[in-house]
């Protein structure tokens, strides 16, 4: 039975798979990858964790953990832009683990994802509650902090009570999504296009407006001293601070989900992968500049930093905060959306591998969706956004992508040595050393995040592995063929 824990599926059945698997269809372009990438990328790590990010950990030096983190992203993106171009399938880095090392470590890859995807979306939905509650205060509708805010606040001196009882609104968010999905609501090419090009306008409009209100003196010091605490400013804070916005970019895993949906994905998936990725570090650097030059770091661990930032404009420029609002809860809803979309999609693949409950793996005879992982995903997503805050939540998430980075590309070494034959429309540089790099900054990221996070990530770990050896190893489809085929 331990043998069999790393059984693969070869390049050619997932081959198979991919052929069979007919219920997409193959309509996304080089450019629409690009626009998914950036669509899913900006989101709360842009228009809410910059502000956390920068008044727990890093001062206005959380552009350099932007930087730090980039350059992670950048070597496990070109890793994963490899795994892309030579298996067009859904699953993500699921099914690159099962390609290179095996069911177990799929499992383990796939339960991780379901980590980063869940608790994304909850995330970005608590980011969405502080833009529409700030949106809302401008015309004068004021909803009541009992009713949206977490009941709990997360800073410095950790997790407390705020008096609070419940994030309506960032619940709210996920069950409308929620109730979308169910009923077969596609996000189109264009649709997301739209919402891109709404997004990226609002935030270069954020940037331009916001040079000439810099105060200089708020970059002062760069980085702050640290308190006397490993995590909490000082260079160890900047790594932190790069841990936890690497959830920032989980954008570009979201687009390596989409293979089964491009048109020439050995070609295309690399260039939305590299291109989306680049273009968003441009755009995160850039807005933590410009919002700790005009807010005072130590005022920003708030659900909507940039509206903050803008309340500093003055009367002159009020015009801009609804318009900066609509941007930020329209992005918003987008990556919720997707982030749940991805978070059921995880679960049917696996689900349909056998590893998972076969229930998980339905389709509704009506709306042809996976109603029943979409419903437990949202669900379960809306009572977590209702309960947690945003930096605790941002945390956990940013510890479950950078594990799955690091597998993928330690997956890389793997394959160059068990496939070292196998066509690929694009070869990752420098291997090893871009795949080493990518592995060991990632872990370096993890190693920076709070222990509190490692307990939480080996808890869901832990629950994983029951799942696993209870349920999965003796269901799972790729172990029964082998034992048929003798």
């Amino acid at each position: 039975m331990i043998k069999n824990l790393f059984i693969k599926k070869t390049l050619a059945e997932l081959e198979i798979e991919a052929k069979n698997q007919n219920s997409l269809k193959r309509h996304l372009t080089a450019m629409n990858l690009v626009l998914l990438g950036i669509g899913c990328v900006i989101g709360a790590g842009i228009f809410v964790l910059t502000g956390s990010a920068a008044a727990i950990y890093a001062g206005p030096a959380v552009s350099i953990s932007f930087a730090i983190s980039a350059i992670g992203c950048m070597f496990a993106g070109l890793c994963y832009a490899e795994f892309a171009s030579m298996i067009p399938i859904s699953g993500s880095a699921y099914t690159y683990g099962y390609a290179t090392m095996g069911e177990f470590i799929a499992w383990i890859i796939g339960w991780d994802l379901i980590l980063e995807y869940l608790f994304g979306s909850a995330t970005v939905a608590v980011g969405w509650s502080g833009y529409v509650v700030s949106f809302l205060n401008y015309f004068g509708i004021h909803i009541p902090e009992k009713i949206s805010q977490s009941p709990f606040i997360y800073d410095t001196n950790g997790l407390h009570v705020s008096g609070a009882i419940i994030n309506f609104p960032a619940m709210f968010i996920v069950a409308v999504l929620t109730s979308l999905l169910v009923v077969g609501i596609k996000e189109s090419a264009k649709f997301n296009n739209i919402i891109v090009i709404v997004k990226v306008v609002v935030i270069l409009l954020f940037i331009g407006f916001g040079v000439s209100y810099i105060d200089t003196a708020n970059w002062h010091p760069f980085i702050p001293e640290n308190t006397g605490q490993f995590q909490h400013f000082g260079f160890t804070g900047i790594l932190t601070a790069a841990g936890v916005v690497f959830f920032a970019y989980i954008g570009f895993d979201a687009v390596s989900t989409a293979s089964q949906e491009a048109v020439n994905p050995k070609r295309d998936m690399p260039i939305g992968i590299l291109v989306s990725l680049a273009v968003c570090t441009i755009l995160y650097i850039a807005v933590s500049l410009v919002l700790t030059g005009i807010v005072n770091y130590k005022e920003l661990n708030v659900p909507a930093p940039i509206s903050a930032a803008i309340d500093k404009f003055g009367p002159s420029l009020n015009w801009l905060t609804p318009i900066i609002e609509i941007g930020a809860i329209a992005g918003l809803s987008s990556v919720v959306l997707v982030l749940l979309m991805g978070q059921s999609r995880v679960f049917y693949i696996m689900a349909h591998d056998g590893l998972l409950w076969k229930s998980f793996a339905k389709i509704h005879p009506k709306f042809k969706t996976p109603h029943v992982t979409t419903i437990v995903t949202g669900t379960v997503a809306g009572i977590v956004a209702g309960l947690f805050p945003i930096g605790l939540l941002g945390e956990l998430v940013s510890i479950g992508t950078l594990l799955a980075f690091v597998i993928v590309s330690i997956g890389i070494i793997i394959l160059r040595k068990s496939e070292p034959d196998a066509p690929r429309t694009f070869r990752t540089p420098w291997v090893p050393f871009v795949p080493i790099m990518g592995a060991l900054i990632c872990i370096v990221e993890m190693a920076s995040l709070p222990f509190d996070t490692w307990i939480r990530l080996l808890v869901w770990m832990a629950i994983g592995f029951v799942i696993y050896f209870t349920y999965g190893i003796k269901h799972s489809k790729a172990r029964q063929q082998r034992n048929q085929n003798g």
